[in-house]
C-alpha cells in the first residue's frame, strides 16, 4: 500500500492584473503575472478503500457546508476518471488561507489534489496532461500547477513560465471579510471602464517593471468593499515596502519587501495596528 503524503497547495499573488478584452460568452480577457508564495493549505493524501475528504484549519469553517462539491473532490474525480483507476483516498486539507481571498485559494486546493493523487495513485500524468485536467475546474489551476512564476493570458489558457527578479519577501494581508468575484466583475462592467491595451510579453519581470503595470479591478473591489483601500493604505505606511497592490479580485493584498526578515517584521507591526485582521509573511517562491 503506498505511503501517505503531504503537498502545499501556496496562496497565489496577481503582482498585476489587467484586463485587455471581452469575449462574446461575457469572460474577459486578463494578462497577469501570477506568483506564488512558499507556505499556504496543507493537503494530505493516504490510501483508503473509498473517497473521503476532511477539512480542519483556521479557515475550515468556510467550506464545510459544500464538501460534497469540494474542488479538491471534484479534482479527484476528474483525474480517476482519466487515468482510469479507482477514486480511493483519505484527503485532509488543512485551510490555512482565508476563501474568497483573491489569492487562488480552491484553484491551489485542486492544483495540489492533482499532484497529490497523481503520484498516489500511480497515474503518471504529465504536467500538461494535469494542465488540461485543471482548467476543467477553474481559469486558475493550470497556472497553480505550475507553481512559479507564470505570465496568464486569456481567460486563464494560456500561461508562459518567466523569470521574476522583484523582492522576494511579502506580506499578504486580508481584513477578514470575503469578496466574492461576481460582484468585483460586475461593477467593473458598471463602471465602463476602457480596457487596458495589450503590453508585449517579457521573459523577465523586475519590480519597475511590475509597478508599471496595475490591477484594474482594484476600484471596482473597493466599491465593492471599501475596506480594502484601508488595508492599501496601511500597507503602504509600513517601513521598507516596495510595492502595495490587491491581488486578484480581493479582498487579501500584498506588500513586497526585499527580503522574507523584513516582510516578518513588517507583519509585526501591521499585527500591533490591525490585530483582528489574517496576515502571513512569506518568501515568494521561484
Amino acid at each position: 500500500m503506498a505511503p501517505a503524503l503531504t503537498v502545499t497547495a501556496p496562496a497565489k499573488v496577481n503582482l498585476f492584473l489587467e484586463i485587455t478584452g471581452r469575449r462574446a460568452d461575457g469572460y474577459h480577457l486578463l494578462d497577469s503575472l501570477f506568483v506564488f508564495t512558499k507556505a499556504g493549505d496543507m493537503l494530505t493524501f493516504a490510501p483508503a478503500d473509498d473517497l473521503t475528504l476532511a477539512i480542519d484549519g483556521p479557515f475550515a469553517g468556510a467550506l464545510t457546508g459544500a464538501v460534497d462539491d469540494n474542488l479538491v473532490l471534484r479534482a479527484a474525480r476528474l483525474l480517476a476518471a482519466e487515468a482510469h483507476v479507482e477514486a480511493k483516498a483519505a484527503i485532509r486539507l488543512t485551510k490555512n488561507l482565508p476563501v474568497a481571498a483573491g489569492i487562488g485559494g480552491g484553484s491551489a486546493d485542486a492544483a495540489g489534489a492533482l499532484k497529490g493523487l497523481n503520484e498516489l495513485w500511480g497515474a503518471g500524468l504529465d504536467e500538461a496532461a494535469l494542465a488540461r485536467l485543471g482548467i476543467q475546474l477553474g481559469a486558475d489551476v493550470p497556472a497553480c500547477l505550475a507553481g512559479r512564476p507564470i505570465l496568464v493570458r486569456g481567460v486563464g489558457e494560456d500561461f508562459t513560465p518567466v523569470t521574476y527578479e522583484g523582492p522576494k519577501g511579502i506580506l499578504l494581508v486580508n481584513p477578514g471579510l470575503p469578496l466574492e468575484t461576481p460582484p468585483v466583475f460586475r461593477a467593473y462592467r458598471e463602471a465602463q471602464v476602457a480596457f487596458d491595451a495589450e503590453t508585449a510579453a517579457a521573459p523577465v519581470y523586475g519590480l519597475e517593471a511590475i509597478r508599471a503595470r496595475r490591477n484594474s479591478l482594484n476600484g471596482s473591489a473597493i466599491a465593492v468593499l471599501p475596506v480594502v483601500d484601508d488595508v492599501l493604505k496601511e500597507l503602504e505606511a509600513l517601513d521598507g515596502v516596495r510595492l502595495a497592490r490587491m491581488s486578484g479580485s480581493g479582498a487579501t493584498c500584498f506588500a513586497l519587501f526585499d527580503s522574507e526578515v523584513e516582510a516578518e517584521a513588517a507583519a509585526r507591526t501591521f499585527a500591533a495596528r490591525q490585530p483582528g485582521w489574517w496576515l502571513m509573511a512569506d518568501r515568494i517562491a521561484g
